[in-house]
């Protein structure tokens, strides 16, 4: 890589970024487990969504050990409306792999942290030059776009293998002596500076070693190709109250979208099919309807995927079919948001 000012860019954003860093909880420590948590909390999720989640987590798992332990239901209703409940399995899931295999010592190199479930390159360089201080690069959707700008790299980062051209040059530019700054610096810049519109180049404390701003068009990088089609789905959703004051509920199946999560029975729309959803439901469950009211119409999007949901309150005989709750119990429940706002609206 032919980079002229690798040592003044690196002093001038270790400067900025240990000047004017974010106050966040998990740059009070060098726990590794701790910024583990925080990382995986992070993908996907805006930092102001994280923080009393990652605060709460600590409350109730502050050691690697009591993590390890937790029920699962009681972990995931630690994580309920923050998404991708993949990220809490896995993360109890390595966690776990950290106590039998390593001592309950996180490792300290790439080639060991890697093998812990649910930990991807971006995680293990986090995790490595955050907690420990190592050279490694932990290149994000932000490093990516900082870097396409300031070295004027034009390789769509949409694909996959566009990734390894950022974790090459991460490797070449970082700052041996502070790693942790430099690599936090870069995901900084990108969330408050380098933004994908309208970035602050006047803000920006290495402008002058940005080949794209000394360009004069730093809005056309990065280069990112269209995402996949959203698909959309339809569902009736219906909280059943028997008249003894139990609500039928179902658990997710253990793989997929939201697994193992509970949810109000959903039936989805099928334009071919015979019978009402409501028909559908009373067949399924052995439930017989006294009385229906309809509670509200929403959407929910997933990353790829779009619920419309329209859900309905309906008064039943007691069933032995099911899952039945009191409403104390489902207050215990891991639910889904769309699950958790048709329940706020019916209390």
């Amino acid at each position: 890589m032919n980079y002229p000012y690798v040592a003044e860019f690196r002093r001038a954003l270790v400067e900025w970024f240990e000047s004017e860093k974010r106050d966040l909880p998990w740059r009070h420590t060098k726990d590794p487990y701790k910024i583990w948590v925080s990382e995986v909390m992070l993908q996907q999720t805006r930092v102001d969504t994280v923080i009393p989640y990652y605060n709460r987590f600590m409350e109730s798992f502050p050691t690697l050990e009591l993590l390890a332990e937790a029920p699962q239901e009681y972990l995931l209703k630690h994580w309920e409306g923050l998404g991708y409940y993949s990220r809490a399995r896995n993360l109890q899931a390595g966690v776990r792999e950290v106590l039998e295999n390593y001592g309950g010592i996180v490792p300290d190199n790439r080639h060991e942290i890697s093998k812990l479930k649910g930990v991807g390159p971006y995680t293990a360089g986090a995790i490595l030059s955050i907690a420990y201080n190592k050279p490694e690069h932990a290149v994000d959707g932000n490093v990516m776009r900082v870097l396409s700008r300031v070295l004027e790299i034009h390789e769509d980062i949409a694909l996959p293998k566009t990734k390894k051209i950022f974790e090459a040059a991460v490797e070449e530019l970082i700052d041996p002596e502070h790693t942790s700054s430099f690599n936090q610096g870069l995901m900084e810049l990108g969330a408050l500076i380098c933004t994908p519109t309208s970035p602050k180049c006047l803000l920006c404390p290495v402008r002058e070693y940005c080949k794209a701003f000394n360009g004069g068009e730093p809005e056309k990088l990065p280069v990112k190709s269209k995402k996949v089609k959203m698909k959309h789905l339809s569902y009736d959703v219906f909280v059943c109250e028997d008249t003894e004051g139990r609500i039928l509920m179902e658990q997710r199946p253990e793989k997929g979208l939201l697994a193992n999560m509970w949810q109000f029975p959903m039936i989805e729309h099928d334009e071919e099919a015979t019978l009402t959803t409501q028909a559908i439901f009373e067949a399924n469950y052995h439930v017989h309807v006294n009385k229906q009211q309809e509670l509200m119409k929403f959407k929910h999007v997933f990353s790829h995927l779009t619920w419309q949901l329209n859900s309905y309150h309906l008064q039943s005989e007691p069933s032995q079919c099911g899952h039945w709750f009191t409403r104390e119990q489902i207050e215990m429940l891991p639910m889904p948001v769309p699950m958790l706002k048709i329940w706020e609206t019916l209390k």
